[in-house]
Parts: structure tokens; C-alpha cells; sequence
């Protein structure tokens, strides 16, 4: 099949795209897409490997699956389209970088500008119907991604896997933790956040200090 993605992704997933639940996958989404409002737009469903070739990753963060509503999602986790007001988790984010490393708020939402930096935001679930969250789950980007994340680890050395909240750190046994820095806490959505754990996590100075440590040149964040 061949599958509109980035090069080194393409030929790093090529396997995927000939089995068979991906088939079935493709044919649910383009349905989905032909009768129903879908988020993020169609070209950008792979947004996240084609903003971000395999061997520039630095960091990964994992999300589960797109922001449902309008004009929010653009195939990165936890971005949004640059106007857009910041969702609840992207505003704990935010503050937890001012927080760990003295930055001002950003004026924009759209984390294009992480990506290009080498830090893959990747969700579970490439897709959703609108309104509805987690509505594409259990259809085989849950495998897909997995294959991408298990060649992250296999293949590459020195990365930041950042996962949040319960549903991103089932992800961890996919990882090596030999060979790649694993940094867990609590989910930034205010319903977890605010329970604990999720401010004072320091994950983006922590990343920061073991791409220093590697020689790989930090993030601004």
C-alpha cells in the first residue's frame, strides 16, 4: 500500500502498510472521513512523522488520541492550530515549563515549532469523529504506532520518551530504559494535574539535561 508518510518513515514502517489490520484500517478511516466529520484534516493525519524525520527525533511524546472539537487538532499531540484557545492540558504544560525553566506563557498553541526541533508528538490515534473522543480507538493505529514506537527504541539511542497519564505509560515496556531516558507523571489534564504529581515533574528540564549529557543539542521549549 502505499501510504502518503514522510521517506524514513516510509521505508522504516513499510512492513505495516502491507498487513492486513492496516488494510481494514485505511478502509474504516476512509469511510469514517467520507460520512462523517473527522479531525485532523486528512493530509495531515501523519502531520507528526512528516514534521519530524526518523533519524531527527530527540524526544517523544505520547498522546492517546486527537482533540475532537473544530478546528483544534492538526496531527500533533496536545497542539493546536496557531489561534486557537489552549485547551485545558496545553495550559499545564505551559505552565510547567514557565514553572521548570523560567519561560513566559507562549502566545501561540501550535507545537510545529517542537516538532521541527526533533521532538515527535505522537497520539495513539491518528484519527477521531468529531465530538466524539476516542471514537477511532481499537481500529489498528494503536498497533501501527506502537511499530513506530518499538523502532524508536530498537533503533535508535539517547531519546526522551515523555509519558503522561496512565494510557502513555502502558507504552514504557515497548521501550528499552538501557538505552533511552523514560520520564512518567501523572496526565496534564486539570482532573489528574491537579490530584498531584503533574506540577514539579521538571520533564522538560530532565529531558533537556540528558540530551546535554549525550551531546544532542537541547530543546527550547
Amino acid at each position: 500500500m502505499n501510504v502518503k508518510i514522510e521517506s524514513s518513515w516510509q521505508k522504516l514502517l513499510q512492513n505495516e502498510f502491507s498487513k492486513q489490520y492496516f488494510t481494514e484500517l485505511v478502509d474504516f478511516v476512509k469511510k469514517e472521513y467520507a460520512t462523517n466529520t473527522c479531525f485532523p484534516p486528512g493530509h495531515q493525519i501523519f502531520n507528526a512523522f512528516n514534521l519530524c524525520p526518523f533519524d531527527k527525533v530527540k524526544v517523544v511524546i505520547i498522546g492517546q488520541d486527537p482533540y475532537h472539537e473544530p478546528g483544534q487538532a492538526h496531527g500533533l499531540s496536545f497542539s493546536v492550530n496557531e489561534g486557537v484557545p489552549f485547551p485545558p492540558s496545553l495550559v499545564n504544560i505551559f505552565k510547567e515549563i514557565c514553572d521548570d525553566l523560567g519561560k513566559p506563557m507562549p502566545t501561540s498553541g501550535d507545537l510545529t515549532r517542537w516538532e521541527k526541533q526533533g521532538v515527535l508528538l505522537l497520539n495513539a490515534t491518528l484519527t477521531v469523529r468529531a465530538h466524539q473522543a476516542a471514537s477511532h480507538q481499537r481500529r489498528g493505529w494503536e498497533t501501527f504506532t506502537d511499530a513506530a514506537i518499538k523502532a524508536l527504541s530498537d533503533q535508535r539511542e539517547h531519546l526522551v520518551f515523555i509519558l503522561w497519564g496512565g494510557y502513555a505509560r502502558s507504552k514504557a515496556k515497548l521501550i528499552d530504559q538501557s538505552r533511552h531516558l523514560v520520564l512518567q507523571s501523572v496526565h496534564p489534564s486539570p482532573l489528574s494535574a491537579n490530584r498531584g504529581g503533574w506540577f514539579g515533574n521538571h520533564h522538560f528540564s530532565l529531558a533537556n539535561a540528558y540530551l546535554r549529557q549525550w551531546g544532542i543539542e537541547e530543546i527550547e521549549w
